[in-house]
């Protein structure tokens, strides 16, 4: 494993909402997706998916695992598993076909 990853795995995990309008997360490994209305981030507590309205990522630190997204944000969940998320798309897919 590298020294990165290590370093990483060794963070907490927070989220702090400031009125809805700002959303700071650390302990984050990676973002998998993002547009203006969802990010999807892996943090070190499993899979992170916040909703909103005009989202925008404010500040990206790699190194200590720190995001700032700012917009709207309606809701904010965590998946047990990745595929909670494509199953959800596929079931919003099918329906509105």
């Amino acid at each position: 494993m590298d020294k990165e990853n290590t370093q990483i795995n060794n963070f907490s995990h927070t989220l702090t909402m400031i009125e809805r309008k700002t959303a700071v997360i650390t302990g984050v490994k990676k973002i998998d997706n993002f547009d203006n209305e969802e990010f999807l981030l892996e943090t070190v507590m499993g899979y992170l998916l916040i909703k909103g309205e005009d989202l925008e990522l404010v500040k990206l630190d790699t190194r200590d695992g720190n995001v700032s997204i700012k917009g709207l944000i309606i809701s904010y969940s965590y998946l047990e598993d990745h595929k909670e998320k494509d199953k959800e798309d596929s079931i919003f897919h099918r329906l509105f076909k």
